[in-house]
């Protein structure tokens, strides 16, 4: 965690500890042009992803229970080790629920170069008895976050076995992208991929050759994406760029009107804003043995047009 620094005349990235309004810790990166970046601990989730015009990128329901040990709709919600209902454990897992720490010594991580970026080290560790009477393993979670000097988030992730025994994971980013209307935007690089309908049992199916458009909910796990997605807003004249390593899978998901009437976290017409594109290990888990490690990258950029 690099500290806030105010010397010399020349801005520098800064990296600040604040609390929300019901006392959660919260971790504030700003670059030096202003753009920010707030993740609260509890869950280790990204809230607010904002440009150096203080423009908000991500999307989080006006109902949204901020207080935990509830999840928050909107932000970046790890799903861990668990996506959805495809398994034993709550909806999503447990990593989203869980209080994160700052972790001030983390395990080096060579690839990364910090100039000019603000950034964050949380961990998550199975050591409360609750984890481990539902979810039996020992693992470490590590966590960066950083905010680079143009604005990029990027989320990297280390997930390590510390058991004496293998075990298997799902992950996905759950991003919430807000965007200007859902009948506005399009999604490119999922074009001929299988992907599998939540809403038909998950049964396989395969994308056509055409960007994605949405005039209904669509709940879909896209499967060996190209490592790069893009999300076009034309009425806002802006693409978020969703750029993945270690994540084969995308999923897409919008509740549209029906289920979000149902949502008591979501507004009525809130779907019209937000739009779900995950880079995620759903299909295929992933399987650590003992002393192990797995490493999962997701870079997100704004680009906008003239």
């Amino acid at each position: 965690m690099e500290p806030s620094s105010g010397v010399g005349p020349e801005k520098r990235p800064t990296v600040d500890l604040v609390k929300d309004k019901n006392g959660t810790d919260q971790i504030l990166l700003q670059n030096p042009k202003g753009a920010s970046v707030k993740i609260s601990l509890h869950g280790g989730q990204v809230l607010s992803w904002k440009t150096e015009k203080g423009d908000e990128l991500l999307f989080t329901s006006t109902k949204a229970n901020l207080k935990p040990p509830h999840p928050v709709r909107g932000g970046i919600p790890i799903c861990f080790p668990q996506f959805g209902t495809r398994g034993s454990l709550e909806q999503h897992g447990f990593a989203r629920n869980k209080m994160w720490l700052v972790e001030d010594n983390p395990p080096a991580l060579p690839s990364f170069d910090p100039t000019g970026k603000a950034y964050v080290d949380l961990v998550l560790k199975s050591s409360d008895e609750d984890t481990m009477r539902i979810w039996p393993f020992s693992f470490e979670f590590h966590l960066r976050v950083s905010l680079a000097l143009d604005g990029n988030l990027t989320l990297i992730s280390r997930v390590r076995n510390i058991n004496s025994k293998p075990f298997s994971f799902a992950i996905a980013y759950h991003t919430y992208f807000s965007i200007s209307d859902i009948s506005e935007v399009r999604l490119e690089g999922l074009e001929t991929l299988d992907y599998l309908d939540n809403m038909r049992d998950r049964e396989r199916f395969t994308e056509q050759g055409d960007a994605l458009t949405f005039e209904s909910e669509i709940d879909r796990v896209y499967l060996n994406s190209k490592d790069v997605v893009a999300v076009f807003d034309h009425e806002r004249k802006r693409t978020f760029l969703i750029r993945k390593e270690g994540l084969p899978d995308v999923v897409v998901w919008n509740p549209w009107e029906k289920k979000a009437r149902a949502l008591t976290d979501l507004g009525d017409d809130e779907y019209k804003h937000m739009l779900c594109v995950d880079g995620a290990a759903i299909e295929k888990p992933i399987t650590l043995k003992p002393g192990e490690e797995w490493t999962g990258k997701l870079n997100l950029s704004l680009v906008l047009s003239t």
